[in-house]
């Protein structure tokens, strides 16, 4: 086995804050935003709280740049989606395919759900931004899709609001995985969910029903 390359010091520096954030991450899901120490997460790097302040002036801070950064695979999500090509069903099947890669499969993405959720009282500007910036796009998306298959036929005419319904068991999912870690609701695979998502979903939305 190959030795490991040894970082220099400057690679040391600014692999530093992304380690930083890592390390908050696993503390703010442990122990929600007033549990969590910020000696722990220093400790966590191995480096002193003083150093952790370095990067990040307050906890509140760092809570948020910790949020943005475990936020930037939404955004790659809304990249990929760009280039998808076929008719408005593959394309939106694919999208929700996606997602539920991943939110609902996605670990960490669940855990930052949950802080979300958990935390979204004491920051509301931070979790408004937070859906702006990376949800919002996203639903755009659909809602989009969705308006381009009702002006070709292929989607009969729903309400304005429907994508929030199209995402709404992907998010339950989410949700109860959760509250109940796969405990008293086991985990369907991915295939059986999504060909019973999708069975809903398009007899439901197709102009012409399966």
């Amino acid at each position: 086995m190959a030795a490991q390359k040894k970082l220099t010091r400057a690679e040391q520096k600014a692999l530093r804050p992304i380690q930083i954030l890592d390390a908050a991450f696993e503390e703010f899901v442990r122990n929600g935003f007033a549990g969590a120490r910020v000696d722990d997460i220093a400790d966590r790097v191995g480096v002193t709280k003083g150093t952790v302040y370095v990067y990040f002036e307050t906890k509140e801070k760092l809570f948020e740049a910790m949020i943005s950064h475990f936020s930037v695979p939404f955004q790659e999500l809304l990249q990929i989606t760009a280039g998808l090509g076929g008719s408005a069903t593959d394309r939106l099947m694919s999208i929700l395919g996606l997602l539920y890669d991943q939110i609902a499969e996605d670990r960490t993405t669940r855990e930052l759900t949950r802080l979300v959720i958990s935390e979204g009282q004491r920051f509301p500007d931070l979790i408004d931004r937070h859906h702006d910036q990376f949800i919002a796009p996203i639903i755009a998306r659909i809602d989009a899709l969705i308006l381009e298959g009702v002006a070709s036929g292929e989607f009969r005419e729903i309400p304005v609001e429907f994508s929030d319904i199209v995402v709404a068991p992907i998010l339950t999912t989410t949700v109860l995985r959760l509250i109940f870690d796969d405990r008293r609701v086991p985990t369907p695979s991915k295939d059986a969910f999504m060909r019973a998502y999708f069975d809903l979903l398009f007899n439901g939305l197709l102009a012409e029903r399966r």
